[in-house]
């Protein structure tokens, strides 16, 4: 099913969550996934929340057990994970990227407009007004 909004063409099928899908009306918080290791940083408790790279979340096949790091500044080259742009002194970036892994091998959505509430998992905030009038792809 193709949808038009904000004038730009989404393509949906049936393998895409119901809380990622611009027709959804309610989150399901049972379908976000968890990082399992969220307690062993404080990156996800950063504020602010970083740049709008994309107005929409990022497929991405990702290995149980596999350390990852998640792009929160919004300005690494290889999103949605992190490039270490973040470290370069002249943007004077004090975000620092997301560290996780997740629970079972499998494909996942990753945010891509950095606003999530459960970093580095997409929860559907891109579809907020907020986050579509603002810059980004």
């Amino acid at each position: 099913m193709n949808i038009i909004r904000s004038s730009v063409l989404c393509r949906l099928s049936s393998n895409v969550p119901r809380f990622l899908s611009k027709t959804s009306v309610r989150l399901n918080s049972s379908e976000i996934p968890k990082n399992v290791i969220a307690d062993l940083s404080t990156a996800q408790h950063q504020q602010p929340d970083g740049l709008v790279y994309d107005k929409k979340p990022f497929k991405i096949d990702l290995e149980e057990g596999k350390r990852y790091s998640w792009c929160l500044c919004g300005k690494s080259k290889s999103q949605p994970l992190c490039d270490g742009t973040h470290k370069l002194v002249q943007y004077k970036i004090t975000l620092k990227p997301v560290r996780f892994q997740v629970e079972k091998t499998g494909t996942y959505w990753l945010c891509n407009c950095k606003h999530t509430k459960n970093r580095p998992f997409c929860d559907g905030t891109h579809k907020s007004e907020d986050i579509q009038s603002k810059a980004g792809k």
